[in-house]
């Protein structure tokens, strides 16, 4: 592996995931809005970037992890300013399946490469480094990436052309709302019959029901511990390219369509910043 790694946007995410690059022994160069995020991989022996037309000139392959797909556009073509030919652009944000087919086509048009490759496996899956990573693209910048994303990942698969990772991480969402939903109602339903919810959380996630947020969330309800993880608003952007993306295959969302509608009041009520397992908050209020 010979490419000189950039990585922009240190958020709950890709701070993480640019600390295991560094770990993994690689040179990384960082660039990230709010300079003060940079500063502990700085520590840790990271390069900061001055802006993203420097990190461009110094990279040969760039990872970034930043919000929608306008920020991700932003940052690419800020970068792409002056990078060199044959710079491959990983972007691990979730965005519009449209949009990353349009940047992709863009960047190759400018002799640039783009893997659309989203990221699931929320904060905790980022710090410990057992991310599962979706990506769209050519073959070969799959291949060119690939081990570099093993430094932050448990399981890499390349699922297709251009936008297939979105596209892979648009299903995610869909299966992740209606687990996020079943967890909150189930629990819900639990304290409003009496029950020890703890108990019910430990019983019935152990079993059939089961799920990743009965594992991750539950302890999250049991404490009224609303701090993100992964937030309510970032949640509802994601469901709205859901929603575009399933309208452009003619297909039918309405679990997630609901989950967006119950999210939508606590962004309403000002906490859109809180963790998306708040919605039991929105559950207990229906119960009464």
């Amino acid at each position: 592996m010979s490419d000189n790694i950039g990585f922009v946007g240190l958020g709950v995410m890709g701070g993480p995931m640019a600390g295991h690059l560094l770990r993994a022994g690689h040179q990384v160069t960082v660039w990230n809005r709010s300079r003060e995020k940079a500063m502990s991989l700085v520590d840790e022996g990271a390069q900061l970037a001055p802006s993203l037309a420097d990190l461009g000139s110094a990279c040969s392959l760039v990872f970034l992890c930043v919000s929608r797909t306008e920020d991700v556009e932003m940052c690419v073509w800020e970068a792409a300013r002056s990078a060199h030919p044959g710079t491959l652009f990983v972007d691990h944000s979730t965005i519009s399946p449209d949009g990353a087919k349009h940047l992709y086509a863009e960047l190759k048009r400018n002799s640039f490469s783009l893997l659309d490759a989203p990221i699931t496996g929320g904060s905790m899956g980022a710090q410990k480094g057992q991310l599962t990573v979706f990506c769209g693209g050519d073959t070969e910048d799959y291949k060119r990436a690939l081990p570099y994303i093993k430094s932050f990942s448990k399981r890499v698969e390349h699922v297709g052309p251009s936008g297939s990772g979105q596209m892979m991480k648009m299903a995610n969402q869909i299966a992740v709302g209606g687990a996020l939903l079943a967890l909150c109602e189930s629990l819900a339903f639990a304290k409003k019959a009496g029950l020890d919810i703890e108990l019910a959380r430990d019983m019935i996630g152990g079993g059939a029901a089961g799920s990743w947020a009965f594992e991750n969330y539950g302890p999250k309800i049991l404490a009224k511990d609303w701090s993100p993880g992964f937030s309510v608003i970032n949640q509802r952007k994601d469901f709205g390219y859901c929603g575009d993306a399933a309208q452009s295959i003619n297909a039918a969302i309405p679990g997630t369509k609901l989950v967006d509608q119950l999210l939508s009041e606590l962004e309403a009520e000002g906490h859109g910043e809180w963790t998306t397992a708040a919605l039991f908050e929105i559950m207990m209020r229906m119960q009464s």
